[in-house]
């Protein structure tokens, strides 16, 4: 049996080596490193896999919502909605502008952004929020988007774990995640459902005005070069990191089918487990399973993750600490107890090994030696 990891990058990359070999190759053999032509083909047959319009590659997904802000005019004070449960990025790319991050709860099952906290959060500073589509599958955004119509705030989706997840809208319209909001950002960070192999991220856009300032904003801040029209940043996608995602590009709906086959032998696994909660699904979204994460019931998860890696199956705890009790986040208006959903995930969920070269017998190993820890 093959060596248990959280995701499996070797094997796959094994079984299109020839693909990704070949693409490297052709970028040496150019020495057009940056803004190469394949950085263009691949945000070209990017933008026809999600339909979005526009899509400008950048240096990875935290400069993707720092940008995506950047874009949108906003005032020192201005306050940003997002989730407490999430990656760091999302409130560090809020404070670094010099706007007021406001966290709010999520919920229980999919742990996703709350509407009713959302709904609650607003305030005449309110300007932006910016859903997290955590661990595969997209928050709320039928309620999340008319939220934003009725107030006239901006919507940015932070879909770095989510890329190729569905939504359905209650009509009955179809999009991909990060291409519903104003604005939606990707990573491309190699444990991604869609990796490269170092750094990279991706902004979508449907607004043409919107799409041309990020353009700028990444570029230094000019459309022109030499000619700086405001103050930008320097982040973009290294030609060698597009041609192994175009590479990769064509096989994401089958990685996401085989994260979505491991995840139902998980599932079933676990269903009659009194101990274990398995991932809330929103049925109006499919689920991309960038983490399988489990909610852990009377159980002492430390002991757990011991006993699982004694037999070499890694597992992981994201995340541990929500954004309003780190120490660089603290805040007098946010105390101990106050998203106590949240609160609870942190102390309760872990995360078991999750790629698409899981097979099987990795699987049967893994939910049984998971049932005889508890």
């Amino acid at each position: 049996m093959k060596k248990f990891q959280m995701v499996d990058l070797h094997t796959q990359y094994l079984n299109i080596k020839n693909d990704i070999d070949r693409g490297i190759q052709e970028v040496i053999d150019s020495t057009a490193f940056i803004k190469g032509s394949k950085v263009t083909e691949f945000q070209e047959h990017l933008e026809q896999y999600t339909g979005a319009k526009h899509i400008i590659n950048v240096g990875n997904g935290t400069d993707a919502l720092q940008i995506a802000l950047m874009a949108l005019g906003l005032k020192p004070g201005d306050e940003v909605i997002t989730p407490t449960f999430t990656f760091i990025a999302t409130a560090e790319v809020v404070a670094l502008l010099g706007l007021t991050p406001v966290v709010v709860d999520v919920d229980w099952d999919t742990m996703n952004i709350s509407v009713d906290a959302i709904r609650k959060a607003i305030t005449p500073k309110t300007k932006v929020i910016v859903p997290v589509h955590l661990f595969g599958q997209c928050a709320n955004m039928d309620a999340i988007m008319q939220i934003a119509q009725e107030h006239n705030l901006f919507v940015v989706e932070d879909a770095c774990q989510a890329i190729g997840a569905q939504y359905t809208f209650k009509n009955g319209h179809t999009q991909q995640a990060g291409t519903i909001g104003h604005i939606g950002c990707t990573s491309f960070f190699p444990s991604k459902n869609l990796g490269c192999y170092g750094d990279g991220g991706a902004i979508f856009t449907n607004n043409d005005q919107l799409a041309e300032k990020m353009k700028a904003i990444a570029n230094h801040g000019c459309f022109v070069r030499y000619h700086h029209d405001f103050v930008g940043v320097n982040s973009r996608l290294d030609s060698i990191q597009a041609a192994i995602l175009d590479a990769k590009l064509p096989h994401l709906n089958t990685y996401i089918a085989n994260r979505q086959r491991a995840a139902a032998f998980y599932d079933k696994a676990f269903a009659n487990n009194p101990h274990i909660l398995t991932p809330g699904r929103d049925p109006q979204s499919t689920h991309v399973y960038h983490q399988y994460t489990l909610r852990l019931i009377d159980v002492d998860r430390d002991q757990l993750k011991a006993r699982l890696a004694e037999k070499d199956i890694p597992s992981m705890v994201y995340y541990p600490i929500p954004l309003h009790m780190q120490k660089a986040y603290q805040d007098p208006r946010y105390k101990q107890g106050d998203f106590p959903i949240a609160e609870r995930l942190a102390s309760c969920v872990l995360s078991l090994p999750m790629h698409t070269e899981l097979d099987e017998e990795q699987l049967n190993y893994i939910t049984q030696a998971v049932l005889a820890a508890l």
